[in-house]
Order: C-alpha cells, then sequence, then structure tokens
C-alpha cells in the first residue's frame, strides 16, 4: 500500500480547496462537493519537512529571523541534481510566493503602461498581476495541436514588435501540462533578444515531471542572454508546502538584483517567516524518494482518469508531461461552459475549474486536479459520468 493511498479529512481546516467552495462556487452548501479544483495536494509533505517544522517549532525563539548558508545550498544543490543547472547561492532572492515574485519583478523592472505578453491559455495572475500593478497585458494565443500546445513564433514575434517590455513564461506549461522543448525555448530567448524583452520564466511546475520526461530551465540554456531571464521557482507545488509561502527568483545579473531588493525595501517586505526555510531545505534534502513515489501515484491516477472519461463521447484529454492537473477538452459534447459546470456541482457534486479562468482560448475545456487518493479520484470519476453522461 502506498503512503498516498490514504485519504485525509481536510474539512474544516480552513482549506482554500475544501471550506472556500461557498464563495468560489456561489453554493450556500458544499458538504457534498468534491473538490478537485484549486492546485494544491490532498496528501501529506514528506515526513522529513513534517518533523524539521516540529523540530522548529520545539526549539526555537520566533524573533527576526534570516535564510541560512544551509538553506540556499540545499536550493543551489537541488538544481544541479534535478537539472544539471549550476547556479551561485548569490544568484538567488526570496519571496512568499511565485505570484508575489512576479509582482516585485515588474515592479522593479518594468514602468506603469509598460507592455507585458503572455501566451494563453495560461495562468490566470499572468492577466491579473500586470493589470494590477499598472501594466498592459499583450496576448499572444498558443496554437492547440491534438491537446498540446505550440508557439506560433510568427505570431510572437510580431506581438513583440509591439514596444513589448515583458515576456511571462509559464514553463511547464500551466493549464496544460505541456514541457516546452529546447529548441523551442531557445527560439523564445532569441526573439526576445531579438527585441530587448526581459523573461519572467515561472518554473514552479518544474519538479512535477511525469513518465521519464526532463524539464528544462529556460536560464540554462539561454547562453550570452542569461542575464535577460529571471527564473521563478519553489518548494511549495512539489511538496504541498502553499500555506508555509515560499518561492525564490534565480537572478543572474546583478544590478536586477539590487533594483529588486530596492522594491523590497520599499514596500516593506521583510524576509521570510522563521518557518519557510526550514521547510525549504528538509524538503530539498531529503524529499527525493517521497517526489518520486509521488510522481508514480500520479501518473497512474492520471491514467485511469483519462481511460475512463476518454469513454464519454465528445470528451478528449492528452495526458500532460509535469503537472498533477489534468486539461480535459469537452469542446465536442456539444454543450456550454456555463451548462457543464452547472452539472458538475449540481448533479455530480463535483469542483473543477471552467476553462476559461485562463482566457477565452481555454473555453471549454475543464482542469482537474488528480493529487489524491485513487479512491478519491474513482469517486470523482463517476461524478464526472454521472454529471456529463449525455
Amino acid at each position: 500500500m502506498s503512503i498516498f493511498d490514504q485519504t485525509l479529512n481536510r474539512r474544516f481546516t480552513n482549506s482554500v480547496k475544501w471550506d472556500a467552495m461557498e464563495k468560489i462556487y456561489s453554493l450556500n452548501d458544499t458538504t457534498e462537493i468534491l473538490p478537485m479544483w484549486i492546485a494544491d495536494m490532498d496528501f501529506a509533505p514528506p515526513s522529513a519537512v513534517s518533523k524539521a517544522l516540529q523540530k522548529h517549532a520545539e526549539d526555537a525563539i520566533f524573533g527576526y529571523s534570516y535564510v541560512s548558508e544551509e538553506a540556499k545550498q540545499s536550493i543551489v544543490d537541488w538544481q544541479n541534481k534535478r537539472y544539471n543547472w549550476h547556479i551561485e547561492k548569490e544568484s538567488i532572492s526570496f519571496s512568499h510566493g511565485v505570484v508575489s515574485a512576479l509582482a516585485n519583478i515588474l515592479t522593479a523592472l518594468t514602468n506603469v503602461g509598460d507592455k507585458v505578453l503572455i501566451s494563453t491559455p495560461v495562468y490566470p495572475p499572468f492577466f491579473n498581476i500586470p493589470k494590477g500593478n499598472g501594466r498592459e497585458v499583450v496576448t499572444c494565443p498558443l496554437v492547440e495541436q491534438q491537446g498540446t500546445y505550440v508557439f506560433d513564433f510568427e505570431a510572437f514575434e510580431q506581438a513583440l514588435s509591439q514596444n513589448v517590455k515583458a515576456y511571462i513564461l509559464c514553463n511547464p506549461h500551466n493549464p496544460g501540462g505541456y514541457v516546452w522543448e529546447e529548441a523551442t525555448l531557445k527560439e523564445i530567448v532569441r526573439l526576445c533578444a531579438k527585441y530587448d524583452v526581459l523573461i519572467i520564466s515561472d518554473e514552479i511546475h518544474a519538479d512535477l515531471m511525469l513518465d521519464g520526461v526532463k524539464h528544462t530551465p529556460l536560464a540554462k540554456i539561454a547562453g550570452d542572454e542569461i542575464d535577460r531571464v529571471i527564473t521563478c521557482m519553489a518548494p511549495t507545488k512539489t511538496f504541498n508546502l502553499a500555506g508555509i509561502q515560499v518561492a525564490y527568483i534565480i537572478t543572474s545579473d546583478k544590478k536586477k538584483r539590487v533594483q529588486l531588493e530596492a522594491v523590497n525595501m520599499a514596500t516593506g517586505q521583510g524576509s521570510l517567516n522563521s518557518f519557510a526555510p526550514v521547510a525549504l531545505q528538509a524538503a530539498y534534502s531529503e524529499g527525493l524518494p517521497w517526489l518520486e513515489e509521488l510522481l508514480v501515484y500520479i501518473s497512474k491516477n492520471m491514467d485511469y482518469v483519462i481511460s475512463e472519461l476518454t469513454q464519454l463521447p465528445g470528451v478528449h484529454i492528452a495526458k500532460p508531461q509535469g503537472t498533477y492537473l489534468l486539461w480535459i477538452d469537452c469542446r465536442q459534447l456539444g454543450i456550454d461552459e456555463k451548462e457543464i459546470m452547472q452539472r458538475l456541482l449540481e448533479i455530480g457534486k463535483l469542483a473543477l475549474e471552467p476553462g476559461s479562468k485562463y482566457g477565452e482560448e481555454g473555453r471549454g475545456f475543464l482542469r482537474m486536479n488528480v493529487a489524491c487518493s485513487f479512491d478519491t479520484v474513482k469517486d470523482a470519476v463517476a461524478r464526472f459520468k454521472l454529471a456529463l453522461s449525455l
């Protein structure tokens, strides 16, 4: 029996996933709703992380703290072991999350009114954070090919030429779970260099590679343009630590690091809370066996869901390469998104995410989180079939 077979009760724990559905879905009662939407897992983190946090709670006095050199070294070692990517400790700065990192980077390195390019469908903060900080969002849709996505580089270059100042890349892609090939990444760098565009690479899903697929950090292959790339990463998605709130930014260019630090100072953003570096270091130093078992488990969950749901006429699912989220194509069902969501919630008692949340190009898709016990996955499949079988 796998450690991931246990079905944990997360209700009444102030879980956004389980306890905030009334607000998210405008429902009066969610006691029968199974949440398979937001991207956190229904798994306990590695025991090494829990033990490290418990020890810290017992031993520490919670005054002002800083990130230890050992915690920074664990990041360096992780990048080296996982991606053969050699970074310097000095290139690392910290943030409470990748989303807040995006906001700080845009504030530090672009100006109000600047154009920021994104490739849709994509993670909603890619729309919201630039807009909320007074930047103009320019969209260049990805091209869907049999359930995966590719860049239309002619359209991409045309978009860059509109005086774009920054491009936010989702690497791997969320919501599609597609892992960009090295040739694609190099072309992104080449074109952004041609038009002098900053690249912000969100790589929070990088560790969640399935079935032997390999992730390539954009900065690793950027060559002479490495100072153009800023990488955002975190252990939180990998090890189910979102509530710990810890992320980091890898920036080779010292001048940009100074500008980022100036924004932190100006906005009064101090260092991480004292538990965050402890969790990060324990996860990266001791969490690999847990992660390897997790990826096998998630892959099997995905295989089951795909085999079952694609039996429904009009439902198509391409297995993702780097995530625990499925991107379910329901466009051929002949039902609009509003009705699909209504059926899922009212008949199936199942909460998924509507694809239009990721941009208009996502309309007709659903995003399902399968990072949960197999028993929960089977329950979700049954609910989906009940709701959408015609």
